[in-house]
């Protein structure tokens, strides 16, 4: 298994991968000329580094190199909202107190806002069923922050991630059914499909600008708003471990949690090291090597593989052979290195 960059030629597997994710994930909807639009933008993002605050898509695919079978994918969108509007609901709380009754009422309301614009977003991580096994989860979802390591300048500050909401059997969603439906008169998933294939502008013209209690909500709704789909609790549960935590931000459509960390305080980010290659892993050496997550600190051309490596005393790596030609490097080259959990 490889991790390379999307490109154009990757479109109809792509479509394929798409057509089996349950809906809900915005960044992949099944839509032929969204993603042609979406591959452009890619292979654009990884021509020339560009600076933070411009909007780029930096978007992996897991490749089974025996078949060629692409298996998975996950990304980074940089510079989020710099292009079109981003927007999120914050929860807010609020005390009101009359002393003539002596009564003390507590509420929580839902407030449109921006508060993202500019930053990193965590995006389209998706595994196929039969392949979500091994390490092959954790191997997608960490991948990024070698990458964000190796070329830290053009991303922001803070790194988010909008997790999935919670969805009832029939894939409703109760946040959408008791608030946006009421404003767009349509199902839950056709406004989340026109908001990643046309963008979020009618979110803008036709979304409420003032406060919306949770009191005026449905109870049903109200449970949810935080609440992770059970396909996306395991990806929220490796952000938790990087040290992603939630802080009351939560997606429009299914109140799905934004989950947020520091760049310079995510785990692995601050567990990868840089080595120069130096030969293929002898026998000898087997018992001493540890598995890990290897690139080859290249932009346009970045690879990672899963291998063995064991890292000698003069501060340089053997690593298995298998991967020399999966990540397309020689001796003598620069990797970077993070160790598997």
């Amino acid at each position: 298994m490889i991790i390379r960059p999307a490109t154009r030629q990757d479109l109809p597997e792509l479509l394929k991968l798409s057509q089996s994710i349950p809906g809900g994930m915005t960044s992949m909807p099944f839509d032929k000329s969204t993603w042609q639009k979406k591959l452009e933008a890619v292979e654009e993002s990884f021509c020339t580094p560009t600076v933070k605050d411009k909007e780029a898509i930096y978007f992996f695919v897991l490749e089974d190199m025996e078949s060629g079978e692409i298996v998975g994918t996950s990304g980074m969108h940089s510079g989020v909202g710099m292009n079109r509007p981003f927007y999120n609901y914050r929860l807010s709380r609020h005390v009101s107190k009359s002393s003539e009754l002596d009564i003390t009422v507590k509420s929580t309301s839902l407030i449109l806002c921006n508060d993202f614009t500019g930053d990193t977003e965590l995006v389209s991580l998706f595994l196929k069923k039969g392949h979500r096994q091994g390490k092959n989860g954790q191997f997608l979802s960490r991948v990024r922050f070698l990458f964000m390591h190796e070329f830290t300048d053009i991303f922001s500050d803070r790194v988010f991630a909008e997790i999935r909401g919670w969805l009832d059997a029939e894939g409703s969603s109760p946040f959408w059914d008791s608030l946006g439906k009421k404003f767009f008169n349509m199902p839950y998933f056709k406004a989340d499909f026109i908001s990643a294939v046309n963008g979020s502008q009618f979110i803008s013209d036709l979304m409420p600008r003032l406060p919306v209690y949770l009191e005026l909500l449905t109870p049903e709704a109200v449970a949810v708003i935080g609440k992770p789909n059970k396909e996306a609790a395991a990806a929220k549960k490796l952000l938790e471990k990087e040290g992603f935590y939630y802080h009351d931000t939560v997606d429009i459509f299914d109140a799905g949690p934004v989950v947020e960390c520091d760049k310079n305080r995510i785990e692995s980010i601050n567990s990868i090291n840089k080595f120069a290659v130096v030969s293929g892993l002898h026998e000898a050496n087997m018992s001493d090597a540890s598995e890990c997550i290897i690139s080859n600190c290249r932009f346009k051309e970045f690879r990672a593989a899963i291998g063995k490596v064991h890292i000698q005393e003069d501060s340089t790596v053997q690593i298995e052979d298998s991967v020399f030609d999966a990540i397309r490097i020689q001796p003598g080259d620069q990797v970077s290195i993070l160790p598997l959990r």
